[in-house]
């Protein structure tokens, strides 16, 4: 349990910064896109017998890498690429799960384990959860001019292509480190509910960070807590709370919005 608690922090805190710019930015079936890719990279991580987080990054790269070529070369939306991309990568992690014989259970990769990480793993999340925590709060402001309006960020004088590339990347290595902790299906989850619920109650960036972060690191550490009570797994526990709370949020946002209007008309 106090392994738990420690990697489900280690992995709260960086998706929910990484969660509003995905929110702002509209990515949020691009995070769902790189967490499904990454499957048949750790199969062939692990035939391979390589660190499962390398074939797991390389995956989810090479998936936001052709996703922005076939974008630039077809007339077809992102959404709709999106859709077929990792659509097609998750079936091939499927059969090659099948037909590779291994001692990683399908379970733990698409649910989770947080009852179960070993020190390595969760020294590893830790790493990750610093590089990227350290990148988002390092390079903000430029990510956000980028994700409002990428053609005054370019006119400035950023590099929009490395900025572009660089959430990609720090995407990519989000996934990697709560893939052990929360799994791939729920890792979606933790990347965009903090975010959403943040722009539910604030409209300033600034605040949005520090409220994701107490929202995602509040209802990991209740998740955790009550699985415990209710002998359910911590991860789908952390999403049930996340999903409480964004609702509870949308009503009092409505419900806000609504009385303003109605002090506002005569």
């Amino acid at each position: 349990m106090q392994q738990a608690f420690v990697i489900g922090v280690c992995v709260a805190v960086p998706a929910a910064l990484l969660s509003c710019f995905l929110v702002l930015k509209g990515w949020s079936l691009m995070g769902d896109a790189v967490s499904h890719a990454v499957l048949p990279g750790i199969v062939l991580a692990y035939v391979a017998g390589l660190p499962l987080a390398i074939g797991a990054f390389a995956a989810g790269m090479s998936c936001a890498l052709g996703v922005g070529y076939l974008k630039e070369n077809s007339r077809i939306k992102e959404d709709t690429l999106l859709g077929v991309v990792f659509s097609g990568m998750f079936g091939l992690g499927i059969v090659l799960m099948t037909k590779i014989e291994t001692d990683v259970h399908l379970d733990h990769i698409l649910f989770g384990n947080m009852l179960g990480v070993s020190d390595s793993e969760m020294i590893e999340t830790g790493a990750i959860a610093l590089v990227v925590c350290g990148a988002l709060l390092a390079k903000w402001r430029d990510l956000l001019l980028h994700a409002f309006d990428p053609q005054q960020a370019r006119a400035i004088g950023l590099r929009t292509r490395w900025l572009h590339y660089g959430l990609l990347c720090i995407l990519a290595l989000t996934i990697v480190g709560a893939l052990r902790a929360t799994g791939i299906i729920l890792t979606i989850a933790i990347l965009i509910a903090p975010g959403a619920i943040a722009f539910l109650v604030t409209d300033r960036f600034a605040r949005m960070l520090p409220i994701a972060v107490v929202v995602a690191v509040g209802a990991t550490i209740l998740g955790v807590w009550l699985s415990f009570f209710l002998d359910s797994a911590p991860a789908p526990t952390i999403v049930l709370l996340l999903t409480a709370i964004f609702i509870v949020a949308f009503v009092a946002q409505t419900m806000r919005a609504s009385r303003t209007a109605s002090a506002a008309s005569p």
